[in-house]
């Protein structure tokens, strides 16, 4: 009976984490030697905090751009409906997020307003590597595009 009880909740688990997606929580620390970065600009935060909860993602992003450092804290649904969060230079960056059909990855793509240059939407895909976040990041704007692939290590 114990036996058929364990089973049951092994399943009942794995139903429960497949139906969520991956859990990517946890602090993160940029590994620069496995990532793929720009050499003049590079997006990529020096750390990150992930939360995720229920059906909200939490990110925080530790940056710093000309020797001054910065935080850009994110907070998304998982549902696939627009979420506001604050956008560059006092604008509004709208996003949405939405897990892929095999809830191995998430991606986030977010748009916001730069005045007379039109707009920039970014995308982010999340997913994991063996035991490093792995975050594919494309941006696109009026000023051109851009990509990289930013590998976190756990901390």
């Amino acid at each position: 009976m114990n036996k058929i009880v364990f089973l049951l909740a092994i399943l009942l688990a794995s139903v429960v984490l497949s139906a969520q997606g991956i859990d990517f929580s946890g602090n993160w620390k940029l590994n620069s030697s496995k990532s793929k970065l720009n050499d003049q600009f590079s997006m990529a935060p020096k750390d990150i905090i992930v939360v995720l909860a229920g059906n909200d993602f939490d990110v925080e992003k530790h940056s710093s751009f000309q020797g001054n450092d910065f935080t850009i804290k994110d907070k998304f649904t998982l549902d696939g409906k627009e979420c506001i969060n604050p956008g560059w230079q006092d604008t509004e960056k709208k996003s949405t997020a939405v897990w892929a059909d095999d809830k191995l990855s998430l991606k986030i793509t977010s748009k916001f307003p730069m005045g007379d240059s039109g707009e920039m939407t970014i995308i982010e895909v999340y997913k994991m590597d063996g035991s490093n976040l792995v975050v594919e990041t494309s941006a696109s704007s009026s000023f051109g595009d851009v990509a990289e692939t930013i590998v976190f290590d756990k901390q």
